[in-house]
C-alpha cells in the first residue's frame, strides 16, 4: 500500500483569503491513483471536515460557502486536523488545488511536509486553452468529465464538491501529461492562452502588435506578465508558443 502512487487532491473554505487574518472553516479531499493499467482515476470516498477558524465568518464569504457559525463552535481547530488530511499515511506524491497558490497560504510547508503542488488551474491553461474559462466549474460543464456525479458534485464552494470535481480534471491531465510535468507547470505564473482584461480580453497574444505586447510586459499582474513575456520570447527566437500544444506538453 505505501508503494501506491497517490496525489490528493484538497480544497478549502475559508473566512478570506490572507492569513493569519483569516482561517479554514472546511477542508475538502480526494484521491487520484495510479492504477495498475497505466492510468489514473479517482481513489477512495475522499471527505470533508468542518474546522473552527478561531474568528467570525464574514457575510461576504457567507454568501460564497454558506457556511454558519454555529456549525462551527464544536469543530476543531486547523492545526489539530491539517497534518491528518495533508500529509496522511501512506505519503501522496503530491498535493493538488485549483488555483494552489491560495491553498498554499493557509496549507504550508509545516503542514503538508514540505509537498509539491500541482495547480490544476495552471495545468488547464496549457492543456485546454479552448475552455472559455478556466474555473473549476467551467471546466466541469465544458469538458463533462467521464463519470463525474452531478449530486456529489454540488453544492458548489464547499470542500468535498470542489475538491471531488477537481479530481477529475486531474485525473485527465495526469492521463494526458507527467506528473513531474504538472508539478513544473505549477511553479510557474499562469500560461494565459488569452488576454483577460482591458480592451484587448479574449484576443490570443500573438495578434497583438509589438507595442501593445510590450505593454503587457510590464503589467503588475505575474500571469499577465509571463504570458506576455513568453510571447515576446517566441517572437524573437526563444521561449515557448503562448497556446501550449498537447504535442508540446508530452515532448
Amino acid at each position: 500500500m505505501s508503494s501506491e502512487q497517490i496525489i490528493r487532491v484538497v480544497d478549502l473554505e475559508t473566512t478570506g483569503s490572507a492569513p493569519p487574518a483569516h482561517g479554514v472553516c472546511e477542508v475538502g479531499w480526494q484521491d487520484v491513483a495510479l492504477g495498475e493499467d497505466g492510468r489514473w482515476d479517482l481513489k477512495g470516498d475522499g471527505g470533508s471536515i468542518l474546522v473552527n477558524p478561531g474568528r467570525p465568518l464574514p457575510p461576504i464569504t457567507q454568501a460564497i460557502h454558506h457556511i454558519l457559525e454555529e456549525q462551527l463552535a464544536d469543530a476543531p481547530w486547523w492545526h489539530d486536523v491539517a497534518r491528518q488530511v495533508l500529509d496522511p499515511w501512506p505519503r501522496r506524491l503530491a498535493l493538488a488545488a485549483h488555483h494552489a497558490d491560495f491553498e498554499q497560504k493557509f496549507c504550508t510547508p509545516p503542514l503538508t511536509h514540505g509537498a509539491d503542488w500541482i495547480c490544476t488551474w495552471k495545468c488547464a491553461l496549457r492543456l485546454w486553452p479552448d475552455s472559455p474559462s478556466f474555473s473549476n466549474q467551467v471546466l466541469r460543464y465544458w469538458r463533462k468529465p467521464a463519470g463525474l456525479e452531478h449530486e456529489r458534485g454540488l453544492p458548489a464552494h464547499r470542500a468535498f464538491p470542489d475538491a471531488y470535481v477537481t479530481a477529475f480534471h486531474l485525473r485527465d491531465m495526469l492521463n494526458e501529461a507527467s506528473v513531474a510535468q504538472l508539478i513544473e507547470w505549477s511553479t510557474l505564473p499562469g500560461l494565459l492562452p488569452r488576454v483577460r482584461s482591458g480592451p484587448h480580453r479574449g484576443r490570443d497574444w500573438r495578434e497583438l502588435d509589438e507595442e501593445t505586447l510590450v505593454d503587457f510586459v510590464h503589467d503588475r499582474d505575474p500571469d499577465v506578465r509571463y504570458s506576455a513575456e513568453q510571447e515576446m520570447a517566441r517572437r524573437h527566437g526563444g521561449g515557448q508558443v503562448g497556446r501550449q500544444t498537447l504535442q508540446g506538453a508530452l515532448l
